[in-house]
């Protein structure tokens, strides 16, 4: 499947087109951007405006064969000069705004994430003369329309998107393409490798296992969302010894027996995080914070706030213990659990077990 590219990298392609036409005056076809994942994006300037004084250029968004609802939309940039040094950055019309605090940009600031805004920052910065400044204003035309069909109010983003991405790249997520080709991986692995398979559920996942566990990466699978998917291929190709390390946001609905962890599917974070918090003896206060948090990493600062450290590990035992149920305890998984603001959060014994067995090996 045709991989596209995330709105942060429509955003530092126009951003870089319009500083270099509002400097050099001449006006750009295409916008090369490098992204965090190492590829070269060379992006279609697709429009271009101008008046006295400013620029604006504009990057229509590519997401593949993703079904992106962002799909097909238009990013602008707005470049005007400005007496001080350096790059102002701004949110425009249809980029919204947070309102609650949790996320990973400050409550009142455009919701421009910050791997996008350095990307931003970096391509613009580019182009733009020694000595100079400029003030880039970040404009999706059709944001607020299409913010009322995402999270973004409720995770307490109002006005319009998110301008997002961590790689720069869109991977298609078409649910059937993606069992095809994840259960094709797992066999690979089962064939070329004999040890436990590590299943992670995204990036940072997998980044732990390599880099901080040095885990081979012929065992890391990425699995998504697809949990029970995963699980029962493996039990199918005779894997009997799993390691699952996940975002506790994700892993925390197996153990409310969800196992497709898109959050259109199902979603119990809540009523999980609530139900331990109160086994824990948290107040009622604490519970009614819950309910009000943004995200899973508030909630687990909450538990954390309650003495609730050594719940992780317990809580990690508990997706081990409901994901081999979920496989008649034919199969045998251990867990380890972070959050991004965090990072490791708990572990069980059996992934202890199984990380010793990866070291001798």
């Amino acid at each position: 499947m045709r991989r596209g590219y995330s709105t942060g990298s429509c955003a530092a392609a126009a951003a870089k087109a319009a500083v270099d036409y509002l400097f050099s005056g001449q006006r750009p076809e295409k916008a090369q951007i490098n992204t965090p994942a190492g590829v070269l994006l060379s992006l279609d300037v697709c429009e271009v405006t101008h008046g006295e004084g400013w620029v604006e250029c504009a990057v229509q968004k590519d997401a593949g064969d993703d079904p992106d609802i962002t799909d097909g939309m238009l990013v602008k940039a707005r470049a005007v000069p400005v007496e001080t040094t350096g790059i102002k950055l701004k949110g425009g019309r249809g980029v919204g705004v947070v309102t609650k605090p949790g996320l990973q940009v400050s409550v009142g600031k455009p919701a421009i994430n910050p791997v996008p805004e350095k990307m931003i920052l970096e391509a613009a910065g580019a182009m733009l003369p020694e000595g100079r400044g400029v003030e880039i204003e970040i404009i999706i035309p059709d944001g607020e329309r299409l913010a009322r069909k995402t999270l973004n109010s409720r995770l307490g983003v109002e006005g319009g998107l998110s301008v997002l991405g961590t790689s720069g790249l869109v991977e298609p997520m078409s649910e059937k393409s993606y069992e095809d080709s994840l259960a094709l991986e797992l066999k690979t692995v089962s064939l070329e490798h004999k040890g436990p398979v590590v299943l992670v559920t995204g990036n940072y996942g997998r980044t732990l296992a390599l880099e901080h566990y040095g885990l081979p990466e012929a065992a890391v699978v990425k699995i998504g969302n697809l949990v029970g998917f995963s699980l029962d291929r493996c039990r199918e190709l005779g894997m009997n010894n799993i390691l699952a390390i996940g975002h506790i946001g994700k892993l925390i609905k197996v153990v409310a027996g969800i196992f497709n962890t898109h959050s259109r599917v199902a979603d119990a974070r809540f009523e999980t995080f609530a139900a331990r918090a109160a086994l824990l003896g948290a107040h009622r206060g604490t519970i009614l914070k819950m309910r009000e948090a943004v995200t899973t990493e508030d909630m687990v600062d909450l538990l954390s706030e309650i003495g609730g450290e050594g719940y992780f590990d317990q809580l990690a035992e508990e997706v081990s213990a409901r994901a081999s149920a979920y496989l008649y305890d034919e199969v045998e998984v251990g867990t380890i659990l972070f959050n991004f603001r965090r990072g490791l959060l708990g572990s069980d014994g059996k992934a202890r077990s199984l990380l010793e067995e990866f070291k001798s090996a």
